[in-house]
């Protein structure tokens, strides 16, 4: 007999939960926790994104990396919301205020696949204050 898990953790029954909780790792429950996070602020699972896609995108900041360039810096921030990390890339930008690891943010823009990696250059962006989004 197959059982199927559900996205949508809050009909399950209080027992199914708790055996979930005690199965998965910290790391999964983690992963778990920024799905629905993004999903309930009303945006686009990075797993599901499609090339040249306008998209609205939150999650964690794994990391914010500045590329030197000859003639324009690039700061590139690793966002992730459990399904997958996107790069998010602005140009010309050498540091962003309150963006750092671990900063919740949300981002719109159009994605585009460089090397296989969603990106999106120059996105819009809110830092969203931890549990009150």
């Amino acid at each position: 007999m197959a059982v199927h898990a559900s996205s949508d953790t809050k009909h399950r029954n209080p027992l199914a939960r708790l055996g979930e909780r005690l199965t998965k790792s910290v790391t999964q429950l983690e992963a778990d926790e920024l799905q629905e996070d993004s999903v309930r602020m009303g945006c686009t699972r990075m797993c599901d994104l499609e090339d040249r896609q306008e998209a609205t995108v939150s999650g964690t900041v794994r990391a914010v990396t500045l590329r030197p360039r000859v003639n324009v810096p690039a700061l590139v921030v690793d966002l992730y919301d459990g399904s997958r990390t996107i790069n998010l890339v602005w140009l010309g930008r050498r540091t962003i205020g309150g963006v750092e690891p671990g900063t919740y943010l949300r981002a719109t823009g159009r994605v585009t696949y460089t090397r296989g990696i969603p990106t999106i250059f120059n996105p819009a962006y809110e830092i969203v204050p931890i549990r009150a989004h």
